[in-house]
């Protein structure tokens, strides 16, 4: 099942501050459509207008006039939409103990950075980690290369940075081009 046309209808049903008002007011329980309109002090013709769009998107449903939150759609929209976002990480056996180990400290499970070591082997360590994630024989921007290292850390400046002095990347003289060297 696809969700992306699932989550834009959802995205533009809830674009409305009425229609959020109306979520909220169902959170509380199952209303008609009259005495959401009376509550949220709206005329009924747009109190319907909006329940229409909540309907069609899933994120209400309606039986025998009674509005209804479907929470499960809701849950099963969130679910798919953040569902493999982020891969776990876990250090493979062929690599040696004392990298794996490094791995394990610094890495959280998803493999994002927790802490950037200081320089040394552990640093290396990690920027050979980061590194697969540089496509070999493509040359980078700057942006494109920070893009690439936020997913790991915020500090995109220090691990560029390392990156060079480790001789794992170099760059052109004016920072306008990056490319792997190993």
């Amino acid at each position: 099942m696809n969700t992306e046309p699932e989550m834009l209808t959802f995205v533009k049903a809830m674009a409305s501050a009425d229609r959020l008002r109306i979520v909220g007011l169902l959170s509380q329980g199952s209303k008609r459509a009259a005495e959401i309109a009376e509550a949220l002090g709206m005329h009924p013709s747009d109190a319907n207008r909006h329940l229409e769009q909540l309907t069609a998107s899933g994120v209400v449903y309606e039986a025998d006039g009674v509005y209804d939150l479907d929470e499960k759609a809701i849950e099963i929209l969130a679910r798919g939409q953040f569902k493999g976002k982020r891969p776990m990480y876990e250090a493979k056996e062929e690599k040696q103990e004392d990298v794996r180990k490094v791995l394990k400290t610094y890495l959280n499970a998803d493999g994002t950075i927790k802490q950037l070591p200081q320089e040394g082997r552990r640093m290396e360590i990690i920027l050979h980690f980061i590194l697969d994630a540089f496509p070999i024989d493509v040359t980078f921007t700057e942006k494109e290369v920070n893009t690439i290292l936020r997913r790991f850390h915020v500090d995109t400046a220090t691990l560029r940075r390392n990156l060079i002095d480790y001789g794992l990347m170099a760059r052109e003289g004016d920072g306008t081009k990056y490319w792997r060297t190993h």
